[in-house]
């Protein structure tokens, strides 16, 4: 099984471009399973979501642990199931969120012990973009989606990519150019993994 990682700001797509990508693969008859995190089916997963929107420190630290809880959880019940492709959504960057230097001994930690990808996309959105993007489609804004955190979260999760087999992409450009950059950064992968797809669709 190979293993895609879609990661990034709030408001970069990365939901809305798994999901494309998502049916992208099984359109050429691949069988593929999507983890999005913080996750709606367990414990970990809501608590983290009812911590982003509460105010202080503890719920600060108290986010960010379950998030990386449920991750974790992902990877132990959903990494080894029989699918040609798992798409995580949410995966390191959520070390991000800590305050430094925590964000970058945390993720230096769950690096570690996490498999990595060479299919690892961080959709990198400029805060401003962000902003709007959150104000025009949420009723609910949480904790870290202001200009000021969204601005210091980007630089802190820019910097952590430096360590790793990140692909940076551009998200402030339309959702059809981000998918496409998405497919053809696939392609070009050790693996060539749309070259995958095409080859088996010809034959």
């Amino acid at each position: 099984m190979d293993f895609i990682v879609i990661d990034g700001l709030d408001a970069a797509g990365k939901s809305s471009q798994a999901l494309e990508l998502c049916n992208f693969i099984k359109d050429h008859g691949r069988t593929v399973q999507v983890r999005l995190h913080p996750s709606d089916d367990n414990l970990f997963g809501a608590r983290a979501k009812q911590f982003l929107y509460a105010k202080g420190k503890s719920a600060h630290f108290a986010a960010a642990l379950f998030y990386m809880i449920d991750v974790i959880r992902s990877i132990l019940l959903y990494s080894w199931r029989s699918y040609d492709y798992t798409i995580f959504v949410r995966y390191l960057m959520g070390t991000a969120y800590l305050p430094p230097p925590l964000h970058y001994i945390a993720y230096r930690f769950f690096l570690t012990i996490v498999p990595t990808s060479q299919y690892m996309f961080f959709l990198d959105v400029s805060p401003t973009v962000a902003e709007t993007r959150l104000r025009k489609n949420r009723e609910k804004l949480e904790m870290f989606e202001n200009i000021g955190d969204l601005e210091r979260t980007r630089l802190k999760a820019l910097s952590l990519t430096s360590t790793g087999k990140w692909i940076i992409v551009n998200a402030n450009e339309s959702a059809k150019n981000v998918q496409e950059t998405l497919r053809r950064s696939l392609a070009s992968t050790k693996n060539g993994l749309y070259g995958k797809f095409v080859s088996s669709q010809v034959s």
